[in-house]
């Protein structure tokens, strides 16, 4: 065990003695914590119960909460109920990454989901390899996979930034733009996606002028706007967090709108619109993660590289989670959460029905549910998981079909992604425009 590791052990074992009574009135979980099966299959979560991202974190939870449900009504993990047990990563803060501790070494979680925070994310990769746990990776801004690891096992469900790059530079090259640059937050996803996004630009034959990085947080962000938009490009991204950006984009606009945004995929959020004058951002462009199947779109136009997709599939899964939930509507990447806790539920059932026991390390179950989610293998969709669970404990290899997309990952655990969603905004509205394939060449 390394000493990094062993202080956190150290800080989680001095802590339970004060989390210990606190626990009594609140476990740092949402603000409804159902009682816990004791045979349960526990899957852990981290996330935004509090602080600045607070708006997402009930609606994340309501959908794993579904996923549990409707697995157990399949009968679960040979009659063991699965159960999930949530913590607050308020928003990203010291508070949260001790949450998520917790959930590691005092709840001993071997499957562990979120957190939506990039920089929490990274931060417990160690422990996570060394104590080699199940690490669900379901959030926009997840740590990229690009290395195999002997230890720990991680999979990315949405997008990586190279993905939203490459679906920027091409959209911004088919609406004939010869220059861009960007206004990038430092973190490590919103830099990615810029860097991406210049890089792939730049591949598809278009020119990158100066670029200007900023710290979140910042009490205002006037010189960096003048900056950014100094360079007269014809298209700023804009790569940001919603709190961050909706500053920005306020400042933008009492300085007389001075140039023509891009907007990352972080910014397809509606506390993003709440915050900013309505109206500001009309005919503004961005892309976020596309909720159609690949089977749902076609290409109508080879050399344009153009498509049409539908949505009966993430259509259905709206309905049933409102349904569910009193008339609420799951938030894009609700539905990779939902994704999130089927997958980890068909690896450990198949694991359970093929070799008598579930397995015993992350690394073991990230190599199952790349392999059960092979092309090759038979389809089974979220809509019948009861016949999907059948058919697992049968020891019948199954391809998943879920609500966010049909899975296919890659040799390091990153689901595979071939559409990207574009999107615009009407006054205090995103309204959905034509999808943007994703066919760029990795190494331009």
């Amino acid at each position: 065990m390394g000493s990094a590791q062993r202080r956190r052990r150290l800080r989680c074992a001095e802590a339970g003695l004060l989390i210990g009574l606190a626990s009594l009135f609140s476990t740092a979980c949402a603000p409804t914590a159902p009682g816990h099966p004791e045979n349960g299959v526990v899957i852990g979560a981290l996330l935004p119960f509090t602080g600045s991202e607070s708006a997402i974190g009930r609606n994340l939870e309501q959908a794993m909460l579904l996923a549990v449900e409707h697995l157990n009504a399949a009968g679960g993990l040979d009659g063991r109920p699965f159960d999930l047990l949530s913590r607050d990563s308020h928003s990203g803060s010291k508070r949260g990454f001790d949450r998520l501790l917790d959930l590691l070494y005092r709840d001993e979680v071997a499957y562990l989901i979120g957190p939506e925070e990039n920089d929490l994310a990274l931060e417990i990769a160690p422990d996570v390899k060394g104590l080699d746990r199940f690490h669900m990776l379901p959030g926009y801004a997840a740590p990229s996979i690009a290395r195999s690891e002997s230890r720990g096992g991680w999979v990315r469900l949405a997008p990586s930034p190279f993905d939203v790059g490459c679906a920027l530079a091409k959209d911004a090259d088919r609406e004939d733009v010869g220059t861009v640059n960007s206004l990038a937050a430092r973190d490590d996803y919103n830099g990615k996606v810029s860097s991406e996004f210049t890089t792939n630009f730049v591949g598809l034959g278009g020119r990158v002028l100066a670029s200007v990085r900023l710290t979140s947080g910042e009490h205002t962000y006037a010189t960096k706007i003048e900056t950014a938009f100094g360079a007269r490009a014809e298209r700023t991204l804009l790569a940001a967090y919603p709190a961050t950006a909706s500053t920005i984009v306020t400042e933008w606009t009492v300085a007389g709108h001075p140039g023509t945004w891009l907007l990352g995929p972080a910014l397809r959020a509606e506390a993003f619109l709440a915050n900013i004058p309505t109206g500001s951002l009309n005919g503004s462009f961005g892309v976020s993660p596309s909720l159609s199947l690949r089977s749902e779109c076609r290409i109508v136009d080879e050399a344009a590289e153009t498509a049409e997709c539908t949505t009966g599939n993430a259509a259905a899964f709206i309905d049933h989670f409102s349904r569910r939930w009193n008339g609420e509507v799951p938030f894009p990447a609700a539905h990779f959460y939902y994704d999130g806790v089927v997958l980890i539920a068909m690896g450990l059932v198949y694991a359970q029905a093929t070799s008598g026991a579930v397995p015993r390390t992350g690394h073991a179950l990230q190599k199952i549910i790349r392999e059960l989610n092979s092309p090759d293998n038979e389809a089974a969709s979220w809509r019948d998981l009861e016949a999907a669970m059948t058919k697992l404990r049968a020891g019948v290899p199954l391809r998943y079909i879920g609500a966010a997309a049909e899975y296919e990952f890659d040799d390091y655990g990153a689901n595979k992604h071939h559409f990207m969603q574009k999107w615009t905004i009407d006054d205090d509205t995103f309204v959905d425009l034509t999808p943007v394939p994703v066919t760029c060449r990795v190494g331009l």
